[in-house]
């Protein structure tokens, strides 16, 4: 039986490292990325399905959800950065907007599949950051979006024992939400998101107890 997966985010960085992962290990792909052009040169590259768009449009999660009628993991790995400000000058559309794109959106995109995933005893990754536990001047919008994506696993863990859910911390990885946020120079210091994918996949092959999960 082939496995399947849908990763969000999936156009560049940890989602299109842990893409390659899987492929290379023979399981059927549906990728997602607001950016068409890098997501179908993915999707060509590793033979999935490319599904181009917002996951916090619920038409769009719609369609990725009627895409899975099989589905044994999902990762929610789209996010925003929401840019490096402190709390006293966050504008409050951004972080509603955050809220929407970081938390609103994986917990939607789980109702959609939760179905077919408890039938085949599948997984959920949520991945955040130590920005959700760490008190990091500037990082208040995205970690408090990231904080509550934990608590939110956290719960559903508890909710649902026949689905496993990690919620992954991958530490610094060199992308470009990382650059964006501090520059590529220190960005290019950081580890690559193929080691972390590399972990990553190893954690979906040993199926450990659902949990918080540190890949660095």
């Amino acid at each position: 039986m082939t496995n399947t997966a849908l990763i969000t985010g999936s156009s560049r960085g940890l989602g299109l490292a842990l893409a390659r992962s899987l492929a290379g290990a023979g399981w059927s792909l549906v990728l997602t990325a607001r950016d068409s052009l890098p997501l179908r040169a993915a999707a060509d590259e590793l033979g999935a399905l490319a599904l181009p768009g917002d996951v916090a449009d619920p038409a769009h999660r719609r369609r990725l959800a009627d895409a899975v009628p099989e589905l044994d993991l999902l990762v929610n790995n789209a996010s925003a950065l929401g840019g490096i400000r402190p709390l006293d000058a966050f504008p409050l559309d951004g972080f509603r907007g955050l809220l929407e794109t970081n938390v609103t959106a994986p917990l939607a995109l789980i109702q959609e599949t939760l179905p077919v995933l408890r039938a085949r005893h599948g997984a959920i990754v949520n991945v955040t950051s130590d920005a959700a536990t760490g008190s990091y001047a500037g990082w208040g919008g995205y970690g408090s979006t990231k904080a509550a994506l934990e608590q939110l696993s956290n719960v559903l863990a508890a909710e649902e024992p026949d689905v496993a859910v990690w919620w992954v911390d991958p530490g610094e990885m060199n992308t470009a939400m990382l650059a964006e946020a501090v520059g590529a120079e220190e960005a290019a210091g950081a580890a690559d998101p193929a080691k972390v994918a590399a972990t990553l996949h190893d954690l979906l092959r040993s199926r450990p107890a659902s949990g918080r999960v540190s890949l660095q």
